[in-house]
C-alpha cells in the first residue's frame, strides 16, 4: 500500500509523449524506460484500463490488457510496485477481476496495488450490456463482491453478473487475502463518507492548488469522522520538464511546463498539503524520455521527502 507519510512518485504508462489518442507503445522502449525508472527509485509502475476505442477520448492508455501488461513488465523488473490507474470495476465480471489480481500478488507478492473507477466512457457500457446510470452502484457492490472472493472460502454473492451459493471457490487467494483498492474520483457520484470507510485511498485529479488543498482536507476529515486510519491521497501529474532547470512554470492542460527547480517546489507544496503519491504522465513531455525520467530520478525525488 502506498505510504501515508511520504510523497513518493509513480509513471504511469505508455511512458511516451504522443499525439492523438493512440501511442507507439515500443516494446523494447517502453521495457527500457521501466527498468530504468525501477532502478532510479519511482514507487510504481501504472497502467489504465481502456475497455474500448472511443473517439471522442483524446487516448486509449497503454493499448494492451492491463492484466497481461502488468505481467508483462513484472518479469521483466525486480520490485517496483504495480497500480491501475484504474480498473473499470462495473464493466468486469467480479470472478475474472478476482482471479486476475490475486495471481499477479501471488506470482509477484506485494507487488500489486489497484486504483478502481466506474469507468467515463459512455459508449463502453452497451457493448458489455451494462446501464451507464446504474454504475455507481455497480462500483459498489464490485468492491464488496471482490473483497469477499478474496476473503472468504468457497463464499456466496448474487449479483447481476452471476451468483454462488457456497458450492465453489475462487482460487487463488491473495498473499493476505486482500489487495489495496483505490476509489478514483466519485466512482460515478459516490459520496465521500462511502469512499473514506470502504476504499484503501484516494485517487483525485489535478486541480488549482486552492481547490486540492480543500479536497484533501475534506478528505481526512471524511477518514477522521468514520474512525479510520490514515489513508493515502493519490494525484496524476501532467510535466513537461524542461532542459533549463529554472524555467518557470507554464500551465499545461492538467500540469505544467517548467524546470526542476519549480518542478521540486511544486512536489514539496503538494506533500504539505497532504498528497502521499504522484503519477507522472508523460504525454506533452517535449525531451526524450530516458532523459527526463533520469533527471527527475537523480535530481527530484531526493528533495521530496527533505
Amino acid at each position: 500500500m502506498i505510504a501515508t507519510d511520504k510523497l513518493t512518485m509513480g509513471v504511469l504508462f505508455p511512458i511516451e509523449a504522443f499525439e492523438g489518442p493512440i501511442p507507439q507503445m515500443n516494446k523494447e522502449e517502453q521495457i527500457r524506460l521501466a527498468q530504468q525508472a525501477e532502478s532510479l527509485g519511482f514507487d510504481t509502475l501504472w497502467v489504465r484500463d481502456v475497455p474500448l476505442f472511443d473517439p471522442n477520448f483524446r487516448d486509449v492508455g497503454q493499448i494492451y490488457d492491463p492484466w497481461i501488461y502488468m505481467a508483462h513488465i513484472a518479469t521483466l523488473t525486480q520490485s517496483i510496485k504495480l497500480g491501475t490507474a484504474s480498473m473499470v470495476l462495473p464493466l468486469r465480471h467480479p470472478i475474472h477481476f478476482a482471479k486476475a489480481a490475486a495471481s499477479i500478488d501471488r506470482l509477484f507478492p506485494g507487488r500489486l496495488h489497484l486504483g478502481v473507477a466506474s469507468g467515463d466512457r459512455v459508449i463502453e457500457y452497451p457493448a458489455f450490456n451494462k446501464t451507464y446510470e446504474n454504475r455507481s452502484i455497480d462500483f459498489m457492490r464490485q468492491i464488496e463482491t471482490i473483497r469477499t472472493f478474496w476473503k472468504d472460502d468457497f463464499p456466496r454473492y448474487d449479483t447481476s453478473f452471476g451468483k454462488m451459493q457456497g458450492e465453489a471457490d475462487v482460487i487463488p487467494k491473495p498473499v493476505n487475502k486482500r489487495i489495496p483498492m483505490y476509489v478514483t474520483g466519485h466512482a460515478g457520484g459516490i459520496n465521500l463518507d462511502w469512499i473514506a470507510k470502504n476504499s484503501d485511498g484516494w485517487i483525485y485529479y489535478p486541480r488549482e492548488f486552492s481547490y486540492t488543498k480543500n479536497i484533501i482536507q475534506n478528505w481526512k476529515e471524511a477518514l477522521k469522522k468514520h474512525q479510520q486510519p490514515e489513508k493515502p491521497y493519490i494525484q496524476p501529474l501532467y510535466i513537461d520538464l524542461l532542459e533549463d532547470p529554472s524555467a518557470e512554470p507554464i500551465n499545461i492542460e492538467l500540469g505544467f511546463r517548467l524546470g526542476r527547480n519549480y518542478l521540486i517546489d511544486l512536489l514539496q507544496t503538494l506533500k504539505f498539503m497532504g498528497v502521499n503519491h504522484t503519477i507522472f504522465i508523460a504525454k506533452f513531455c517535449s525531451r526524450p524520455m530516458a532523459e527526463v525520467l533520469d533527471e527527475i530520478g537523480k535530481e527530484v525525488l531526493p528533495h521530496m521527502n527533505e
